[in-house]
């Protein structure tokens, strides 16, 4: 399903600005009297997939060897409504996502650091990175919720 990184990078930037229609809904709707639970809802929503795009922010870009400055962009913009997707047709106009999954190790010295390692172990096993990225969000996002949304109770 996902054979690029530009693929899956491409699905969650649009899935993050479909749930932030979401949240932004919500909160037209409860500011016209609708219940609170309907921002709990969206918020919960648009919580998960926030986290998915910066897992998938950050895996792209290890696999594409990003610098530091578009990696923070790609994460950032998941903070500013609707900004996923022009950060996604911006890097893909400077061919940033073009390639494939980095499955194998090459010649280059980078394929050596410690962390490329792990990445093509977890990439030549798809269910396990799934499983990874999974818990990882899940336990970040129960921490979030422990922690309260911004700003505080409503």
């Amino acid at each position: 399903m996902f054979r690029a990184p530009k693929t899956l990078f491409r699905t969650l930037a649009i899935a993050e600005v479909i749930t932030w229609t979401i949240l932004i809904s919500a909160l037209i709707a409860r500011a016209l009297g609708a219940p609170g639970i309907v921002v709990t809802i969206g918020g919960a929503i648009h919580g998960f997939i926030f986290l998915s795009y910066g897992a998938t922010a950050i895996l792209v870009a290890m696999n594409q060897r990003w610098k530091v400055g578009p990696t923070i962009l790609a994460i950032a913009a998941a903070v500013i409504p609707y900004a996923t997707v022009p950060v996604d047709v911006a890097l893909h106009r400077r061919g940033m996502l073009e390639g494939a999954w980095r499955l194998e190790k090459t010649d280059d010295p980078r394929d050596s650091r410690w962390y490329d390692v792990w990445m093509r172990f977890f990439l030549n096993r798809p269910w396990a990175l799934a499983l990874l990225i999974v818990v990882a969000i899940v336990a970040l996002y129960t921490v979030l919720l422990m922690v309260g949304p911004p700003g505080g109770k409503n």
